[in-house]
């Protein structure tokens, strides 16, 4: 009977420990791309590190440790993970309960269980997934993100841009109340592009209407890459480019957090289209305030006023 007992042991074991694996390769992945497509905006090379290890490979790292504990000291292991399912219970206490509890309170909880039951037949062994499987995820993911975000384009221009190519001509607005740094609401956006100035510096006591926000096909054409026209175009439906567009000059800055913009075109009376900085285009409800979700206002020159 003990030897069928620590065969169930170590199988639990070992099940934890591949589970955990997984878990902090797929947080890998996800951290390693999202870090350079979100992140690394700022000109301070700490705090882009520091966003990259707490913001997206900390759930890498939570659960690659949590493993390793479960593996060294099953009894803290097994803590560790039971104040991570209550973490978790807290953090989506306002989610549904039928996908929190069984998808991610339950799992967790299992996970400690497995570890404080369980038993390692080789602890180094054990140890090695923890140590090896998500860093090579997390860098085989990142490295591609993060050549393209140190070869993008930025010639430090935020002042207005007159783009012609792609069948456009408009004048983007320079950076200002038409061109935040910070996300605004859908009906925020509309209502400053209405009062910006001529300049687009300044929003005015009463409505301008010279600036409005890009339709999504305006937006989509004018993307960029490498300093050229992406070959953008919209069929009503999706986009499509010659070249993946990226957040370079002169459209988009690389230095600030936004990295969608509203775009005029509504979906219905609560949902606009969004365009994001590599193309892609998603409806989202005009309320949303995200902080990296922008504008850029736009306008028709005039042949007798400076573009």
């Amino acid at each position: 009977m003990r030897p069928h007992r620590d065969r169930l042991r170590a199988a639990a074991g070992w099940s934890a420990v591949a589970v955990t694996t997984v878990l902090a390769c797929l947080w890998g992945f996800w951290g390693g791309i999202e870090a350079f497509h979100e992140g690394w905006y700022d000109r301070s090379l700490a705090r882009n590190l520091g966003m990259t290890f707490v913001q997206y490979l900390g759930p890498m790292l939570v659960f690659a440790l949590a493993g390793l504990a479960g593996v060294l000291a099953p009894r803290v292991g097994a803590a560790i993970h039971f104040t991570l399912a209550i973490g978790a219970a807290y953090f989506f206490r306002g989610a549904a309960p039928m996908v929190v509890y069984p998808f991610i309170v339950g799992p967790i909880t299992l996970l400690g269980v497995a570890y404080a039951w369980g038993r390692p037949t080789n602890r180094r062994w054990e140890s090695l997934p923890f140590a090896s499987l998500p860093i090579a995820t997390t860098t085989v993911s990142g490295a591609g993100p993060a050549w393209r975000v140190e070869h993008r384009l930025d010639d430090g221009d935020r002042g207005a841009r007159h783009l012609t190519a792609n069948g456009l001509d408009l004048t983007w607005a320079p950076a200002g109340p038409g061109w935040p740094d910070s996300g605004v609401s859908w009906d925020e956006a509309v209502r400053r592009c209405r009062f910006l100035d001529e300049e687009g510096t300044a929003l005015a006591d009463t409505p301008q209407d010279i600036w409005r926000l890009p339709t999504v096909e305006e937006a989509v054409r004018a993307q960029c890459r490498g300093g050229e026209n992406a070959g953008g175009s919209w069929d009503g439906k999706a986009s499509s480019y010659r070249q993946t567009p990226d957040k370079e000059t002169p459209l988009w800055d690389p230095r600030s957090k936004v990295i969608y913009w509203w775009t005029a075109t509504e979906v219905d009376a609560k949902t606009a289209y969004i365009v994001v900085y590599d193309g892609k285009v998603w409806p989202r409800p005009k309320s949303a305030y995200w902080g990296y979700l922008g504008f850029r206002a736009v306008k028709v020159p005039s042949p007798d006023l400076p573009r």
